[in-house]
């Protein structure tokens, strides 16, 4: 047992992946910070804040600022602008940590969108670590009279285009830079926020250390969560993944007030756990058919 915890802890890659969830749990939290801005404009903040980062290396790199599927490139852009503005919705009327938890339906969305148009299968496992997830959902807004029907669907409208942004992602891996697809979303994320310029509104100074770190917190997750799959393999990183969701709740408690009751909680473990147990269903259909 301790030789398996030192193999985990010496690992660059769990060591990458939990940077790149704690980076994209203070980026939440920043954004639910910003709660007095339209969305609209936290999702240009978010954008904006990467984009002046991410344009400037590519140039300097060398990298395609165009790609090799434009249309695609595109469509993955506004799959994601979508999923981050629902997101950024719903925080602002529920909490933190319920807003994550049911986000990270994200994947079942993915493996089915992935099943219809890739012909990737689903074991049975699979299957079963989907209902528990989805009952985790259903105790979640059963037993918290704090998420409204409104958020809740606000919420999974992410889930779904996580899902999607997922199976585009994998698509196009295969030809584009890593780097070109984040430009894309970065940069369609800015121009669609701007047909929302007039909800803006200027930022006092105790909210800019927010504003600007909202894309500085998220960029450095986007590049440590890249590195992590670069040096690791999916099935061992995935799981912790999830300890974003761990970041969550102890940020919303104490930065935010929020706490939650027995069963709302047991939801969010359902939650989790049926998406870990996703993740071990999959290697183990990896390790079956190799």
């Amino acid at each position: 047992m301790c030789s398996f915890v030192l193999e985990y802890m010496i690992s660059r890659g769990i060591s990458f992946i939990l940077i790149a969830t704690l980076s994209f749990a203070i980026m939440n939290a920043m954004a639910k910070d910003l709660t007095g801005f339209h969305p609209m404009q936290v999702v240009f903040f978010r954008a904006f804040g990467t984009f002046v980062f991410v344009f400037p290396y590519m140039v300097y790199k060398g990298v395609s600022i165009k790609g090799h599927n434009p249309k695609l490139l595109a469509f993955r852009g506004l799959a994601g602008v979508i999923s981050l503005a629902t997101f950024f919705f719903a925080i602002q009327r529920i909490p933190l940590g319920s807003a994550i938890s049911i986000r990270y339906l994200g994947p079942i969305f993915g493996a089915v969108m992935a099943f219809i148009w890739l012909k990737e299968k689903i074991n049975g496992l699979q299957w079963l670590s989907f209902m528990i997830a989805f009952t985790g959902v259903i105790f979640l807004k059963g037993f918290d009279i704090r998420i409204d029907y409104i958020s809740l669907t606000l919420v999974l409208i992410s889930a779904f285009f996580v899902g999607m942004v997922f199976v585009l992602i994998r698509y196009l891996s295969a030809t584009e830079h890593y780097m070109t697809i984040i430009n894309y979303f970065m940069v369609i994320s800015i121009t669609v926020s701007l047909f929302f310029l007039p909800h803006w509104r200027m930022p006092l100074f105790h909210e800019l250390t927010s504003v600007i770190g909202i894309g500085i917190f998220g960029l450095v997750g986007q590049v440590f969560m890249t590195q992590a799959f670069q040096t690791e393999e999916t099935s061992v990183l995935a799981p912790f993944k999830y300890m974003e969701l761990v970041y969550a709740l102890i940020m919303g408690y104490f930065f935010f007030g929020e706490s939650y009751s027995f069963l709302p909680f047991l939801g969010i473990v359902c939650i989790m756990g049926g998406m870990i147990l996703n993740v071990l269903a999959k290697k183990r259909k990896t390790k079956v058919s190799s």
